[in-house]
């Protein structure tokens, strides 16, 4: 641990937090901003003392107990409340499992995105919602059902499900699944996700070779080339959002205006819309 992060971290946190925000009333004016180390104290239900030695890097790592109850007096996010117990070397408290509901902004901007290929998924990679140009590209991920909703249990057990990627790119691209799986499986906590790691290692000798190579990573927004039977190779860019609150990503294909994948995309749109009717 290094308890001058810790301590840095605090006074920040402390000082950032107004006295209104947790039902202090108005105070004389004082030069210092935020809370007074003596009402994190009180809300965190321990010894002022106590706390100003741990703002002063002057104690031994705290317990998970004393943590929880500092997360909860300064009002951390998820993601400070991890970086919490990171500093602490403890590891962060499991999060709740990933919402299957899909978070009503996202969906709002599914369905207004027209052309480009959306979808949302949960943050182990199951697809909860597509648009009808996301199926289009991609197929119809709702047909899947069991492990095989996951989109990584899907790479590594249905060669199938691989044919969107070109061929010199899987053995990269499976190594980025499970670096982004491993890192997921510890920010989570989720237990479904130890449970796919277990049942991956058991099944596929490729995810166990690579699980070996202790990657983590995860997935960022960028270019990617994808093959479609219809309309070929195209060159899309990619953008990943995260609704941290849902655990979920929203997914994005887009094309430059004007560019050939924007003419591929709109003739993959009327393709299937044709079909449709």
């Amino acid at each position: 641990m290094s308890s001058e992060e810790l301590a840095a971290f605090l006074r920040a946190r402390r000082a950032a937090l107004q006295p209104h925000e947790i039902g202090i009333g108005a105070r004389p004016r004082r030069r210092t901003r935020g809370l007074r180390r003596e009402d994190v104290a009180a809300l965190a239900a321990m010894s002022a003392d106590y706390y100003r030695r741990l703002e002063q890097a002057r104690v031994a790592p705290p317990s998970p107990q004393i943590l929880d109850a500092i997360a909860r007096a300064l009002r951390l996010t998820a993601d400070e409340c991890d970086y919490l117990y990171r500093v602490c070397d403890r590891r962060p408290p499991p999060r709740p499992a990933p919402s299957q509901d899909v978070a009503p902004a996202l969906r709002q901007l599914v369905d207004g995105l027209g052309e480009s290929p959306a979808m949302v998924v949960t943050a182990l990679g199951e697809t909860l919602v597509q648009n009808p140009a996301a199926i289009a590209l991609l197929g119809d991920h709702s047909v899947h059902t069991g492990d095989a909703r996951n989109s990584t249990y899907r790479w590594f057990t249905d060669p199938s499900s691989r044919s969107i990627h070109p061929p010199e790119e899987h053995e990269e691209e499976g190594r980025a699944r499970i670096a982004e799986l491993r890192a997921r499986s510890v920010h989570l906590g989720d237990p479904r996700a130890d449970r796919l790691i277990r049942t991956l290692l058991s099944q596929s000798a490729e995810f166990e070779r690579l699980w070996q190579e202790q990657r983590t990573a995860l997935c960022r927004s960028g270019t990617k080339t994808l093959v479609h039977p219809v309309i070929g190779t195209l060159d899309l860019q990619c953008q990943i959002l995260e609704n941290d609150g849902y655990g979920q990503l929203l997914v994005v294909f887009t094309a430059a205006p004007g560019s050939r994948a924007a003419g591929q995309l709109r003739e993959l749109m009327a393709a299937h819309a044709g079909r449709a009717h």
